[in-house]
């Protein structure tokens, strides 16, 4: 469906703004690579640290209550504060993890994936095929609760249920100052997530790995081991046997030393923590941490799509500067393209569907045409490559853009 030349959406997407670098990049995509070529319908949430400060961080669970409500969302790369931030901000409280706040409402599990391209090898050279991480959505460190100890005393985990009687157990007899913190998760967001996991295996036929560190953590991680284990004997393994794909659990130091003889292909399944540190490390392995997809599938069907990382705050402060940056927006490029291919299979447009994958290969045939930022430019195998800045790159990508549409 098309108006004035443009593809007509009919759903609106939800879009979540974010910070530093990644906010700049961003306004660059829609107004070069989006809006003259998709009449672009979006329900739009600023969450930016400075109005997630005026709003008390209400706006975040806001834009996540959205996501539900209209089924796909893209979302911006966003500060999570630290105490230099709450200074540099002048902000009223060290607020929590955007991503943790969305994650802990929508559920679900989140999947990242090195984006493939010519002229950009993997280090480790056995890699052949993308490593799929799929990090649990919910819990742990990103829903914890902290103490600083002052001084001498007795450090306890206390549950009181719902009929009065509690359980309790000694975590530290403490001398002197100290911290705690306590972690939670729940046996139905590792069911969600087990589930996803293996679906999302049967769906692209690929190995699932799922590690933990349960010979230390005999309760907390031995859960998530038990839940894997139960459901795929129960429900996924004769599925696995028929499509000729396997499950196995191993401890998060064995697989971490088992990836790096694979040779890729299959999907890492690990919890919320673990995959936030192995998602980075295989994307920069593949060859930059620009250039990973992360979608968030939540187990009603919403899906939040992303950049796997940070807002490049260094690049930031350049440009405040009036300085040159050159910026890899590959990974939100793709985070708008998967977006908007989703909302086109969901809403039956077609052209929706193709104008993201034209978008997707124009991305690609720019950098395999020797045009990329410096970050890949530093480690391409490719001879004689042009070095571009921010807006040069996406610039290059809409004429690259241009010429595929007209061939179709």
């Amino acid at each position: 469906m098309k108006e004035a030349g443009r593809i007509r959406m009919t759903t609106p997407l939800v879009e979540m703004d974010g910070d530093e670098m990644t906010r700049i990049l961003w306004k660059m995509i829609k107004e070069e690579l989006l809006s003259p070529f998709v009449d672009l319908k979006t329900e739009y949430y600023d969450l930016g640290l400075e109005h997630r400060n005026d709003t008390k961080d209400q706006v975040t669970v806001d834009a996540a209550n959205a996501a539900i409500k209209y089924g796909v969302a893209v979302k911006c790369a966003t500060i999570t504060p630290n105490a230099d931030r709450v200074k540099e901000y002048a902000l009223e409280e060290m607020w929590k993890s955007p991503n943790g706040t969305i994650r802990s409402i929508l559920g679900g599990t989140v999947f990242r994936t090195p984006i493939i391209v010519r002229g950009i090898e993997p280090c480790v050279r056995n890699w052949e095929r993308p490593i799929t991480l799929a990090r649990h959505a919910y819990g742990d460190v990103y829903k914890n609760a902290e103490i600083k100890i002052p001084g001498p005393g007795t450090a306890s985990i206390v549950f009181t249920g719902a009929d009065g009687r509690t359980l309790t157990e000694v975590v530290h007899e403490f001398d002197g100052p100290g911290i705690l913190q306590g972690v939670h998760n729940t046996e139905s967001s590792i069911t969600d997530f087990a589930r996803a996991c293996f679906t999302y295996a049967l769906d692209i036929g690929q190995d699932l790995w799922f590690a933990a560190k349960d010979t230390i953590s005999k309760k907390y991680d031995h859960t998530f081991k038990d839940i894997f284990e139960d459901i795929y004997e129960k429900d996924y393994k004769d599925a696995f046997a028929a499509a000729g794909i396997k499950y196995f659990y191993t401890l998060i130091d064995d697989a971490v030393a088992r990836v790096m003889k694979a040779k890729g292909g299959f999907i890492w399944a690990c919890k919320n923590y673990d995959g936030d540190v192995m998602s980075d490390m295989v994307s920069s392995a593949f060859g930059s941490l620009a250039m990973m997809t992360s979608v968030l599938v939540s187990p009603s069907g919403v899906y939040e799509y992303e950049a796997a990382h940070g807002t490049v705050q260094r690049h930031y402060y350049r440009h405040l500067e009036g300085k040159e940056t050159s910026t890899n927006s590959v990974a939100t490029i793709f985070a708008w393209s998967g977006a908007l291919r989703k909302r086109g299979e969901l809403d039956q447009i077609p052209e929706l569907c193709a104008f993201a994958h034209r978008l997707e290969k124009a991305t690609l045939d720019t950098i395999a045409g020797g045009r990329m930022t410096k970050d890949l430019a530093l480690i391409t195998s490719l001879q004689d490559v042009k070095v571009l800045n921010s807006r040069e790159f996406i610039k290059a990508i809409r004429v690259k853009l241009e010429e595929i549409l007209k061939q179709n």
